[in-house]
């Protein structure tokens, strides 16, 4: 999928459509709730500001647990500022709070529950001073405070549970890495784990590297509407702590493609977490087109307290939806969710045991699972072919296919017809030696399983940016959980990086792939008890249908190795 336009490319694409302009109610009061604003000072000066809501009715002093959402796009004109097609400057309704998470508020039941609902401006953002700083120490210090805020208030039992998607999602895992105070769940979908891994692959560029800065400094520079408070408007506009911070954030991401430099290990949540106990709810797709499953069990799977998360073919949407802001299909969303936090904010007993782990795989069906990969996941290893490619426009499938993109060219090695199905379920790898006459060469490795009739379908990728001369190179390639059937044979594919999700600066030159192996995890034992109840997201058949391409006999007969090791039969 190639985005369009800027707010396609934000951490935050999935916004809920606004409610109608002339609702009788506004939205908070639809969904049972009271608002108000509040400002909190922070030890170095910035100033937060929060959109309370409160269960109609309930006195100001009632203590009630508190779920916290933080981020960027809690402003009052507009989730993404000027770019958002509902951007308001004016508040022709008066000002109200965002109906960023509606959806949630509303679909949970949330104040009927006995919840309060808190949502937090990250600085830079909305009514909050200061100087945007993507998920970096000063983003994590306002997480920090905002929960320790919320945990502190005379309506508050104490309990804070964490809420987001995307962006809001990344905050979640803040809280994990940082801890603060009163942090006693997390829901997080759809985040990332390692902020470099948003734009760059192993130093290759993804295609939002440069928009993506930019989109950010736009939301951050938009003012609150006419109707706002002056404090909240004259926050809005004050940067003065750090005059010029937009071109600095620009030029700290957009030109900084080293993943080991101090700005991005300060933003590696899976290395700040590691260890850490807090519970959390986690949701990530396998065919994710913007917040991509680059690190996500790493993260995962690291974590030593309880742990909970749905995995499977969906892209950049939540856990309600079936595309993005359309959650028309029954879901049991909400109900795990809310069981989640009645646990771990009231510590209510969940009278319904819902799974450690679904997983959706490529058939659409849901299955429970104790981990991801799972414990019988078995990696084979099978020798690669040499070859070369040159290092010019390619694409991994033809969802993204454009005029001046080749598809399938490259160094091939492809496996005899399978015998009986397999099923691939973990993260693949490779351990490449390749050689390159220049210097930022770039290289992708992907994954296929190819039909009887040559269609090659794409099942994971990943990139690569060359050094000058021999090396030997070993990335990880994107989990999945794919069904390959009988007949179907499995193909690799070394060639340059996938243009319709990165964009390289093509060299030109003849990369030479020398030899190297894949390893592939495929389960041992067959999956034959189905939850019921959860739904198929529209991204997996819209990905069947349009990521296939036909790859020509010659290619597969001159690029089929009878060493390929493939599975034994599931039992």
């Amino acid at each position: 999928m190639r985005p369009s336009a800027l707010a396609t490319i934000a951490l935050g694409i999935a916004a809920l459509a606004a409610p109608a302009a002339h609702a009788a109610d506004p939205w908070y009061t639809q969904a049972g709730a009271t608002w108000s604003q509040a400002y909190f000072t922070e030890p170095d000066g910035t100033t937060l500001h929060a959109d309370v809501l409160r269960p109609k009715g309930l006195p100001g002093n009632a203590r009630t647990p508190v779920i916290l959402s933080i981020g960027p796009y809690f402003g009052h004109a507009a989730q993404e500022g000027v770019v958002d097609g509902a951007y308001d400057p004016v508040g022709a309704n008066g000002a109200q709070p965002q109906p960023r998470f509606q959806d949630f508020i509303q679909g949970a039941h949330l104040m009927q529950r006995g919840y309060t609902w808190v949502q937090v401006d990250l600085r830079g953002f909305g009514g909050s001073t200061g100087c945007l700083d993507w998920a970096g120490p000063g983003e994590q210090t306002d997480v920090k405070s905002a929960v320790e805020w919320a945990a502190s208030q005379p309506w508050s039992t104490g309990a804070v549970g964490m809420y987001g998607k995307s962006y809001d999602g990344v905050t979640g895992l803040i809280g994990e890495s940082v801890q603060p105070k009163g942090l006693k769940a997390i829901v997080s979908q759809e985040p990332v784990y390692d902020l470099y891994r948003y734009l760059y692959t192993n130093g290759v560029r993804y295609e939002n590297s440069l928009a993506t800065p930019a989109l950010y400094d736009g939301i951050a520079d938009t003012p609150g509407q006419a109707t706002d408070s002056p404090t909240y408007i004259g926050n809005s506009v004050n940067d003065t702590a750090s005059p010029g911070c937009s071109a600095t954030n620009y030029a700290n991401q957009a030109g900084n493609n080293d993943h080991s430099s101090a700005y991005w290990k300060a933003r590696d949540l899976i290395a700040e977490s590691k260890g850490h106990k807090v519970p959390i709810f986690m949701t990530q797709g396998f065919l994710e087109n913007n917040t991509k499953p680059d690190g996500a069990w790493d993260y995962f799977n690291e974590l030593k307290g309880p742990k909970q998360a749905w995995f499977g073919m969906w892209d950049h949407i939540r856990g309600n939806d079936v595309a993005e802001g359309d959650n028309a299909a029954p879901s049991p969303w909400f109900d795990e969710v809310m069981r989640f936090y009645d646990r771990y904010l009231k510590g209510i007993k969940p009278t319904v045991k819902d799974p450690a782990i679904a997983v959706e795989t490529s058939d659409g069906s849901w299955r429970a699972e104790t981990r991801w990969p799972p414990v019988d996941a078995i990696g084979y290893t099978s020798k690669l072919r040499p070859g070369s490619y040159t290092d010019q426009p390619t694409a991994g499938s033809a969802e993204g296919d454009n005029p001046d993109d080749s598809l399938g060219t490259g160094a091939w090695t492809i496996s005899p017809p399978l015998k009986y199905d397999a099923h691939l379920a973990g993260v693949p790898s490779v351990t490449l030696d390749v050689t390159s006459p220049v210097p930022d060469a770039n290289l992708s490795t992907d994954l296929y399983d190819i039909d009887a009739k040559g269609n090659a379908l794409l099942l994971s990728r990943n990139a690569y940016l060359l050094s000058q001369g021999e090396q030997r190179i070993s990335p990880e390639m994107y989990g999945n959980d794919w069904l390959i059937p009988a007949g179907h044979r499995i193909g690799v594919l070394v060639t340059s990086a996938d243009d319709e999700w990165w964009t390289p600066t093509q060299t030109l030159q003849s990369v030479t792939l020398n030899g190297g192996t894949v390893t592939l995890p495929f389960l041992r034992y067959a999956r034959t008890v189905k939850l019921s109840g959860y739904k198929r997201p529209q991204r997996l058949d819209d990905w069947l249908k349009a990521a296939p391409f036909a790859l020509d006999a010659a290619t597969i007969t001159g690029s089929t190795s009878s060493s390929f090791v493939l599975p034994p039969r599931q039992r």
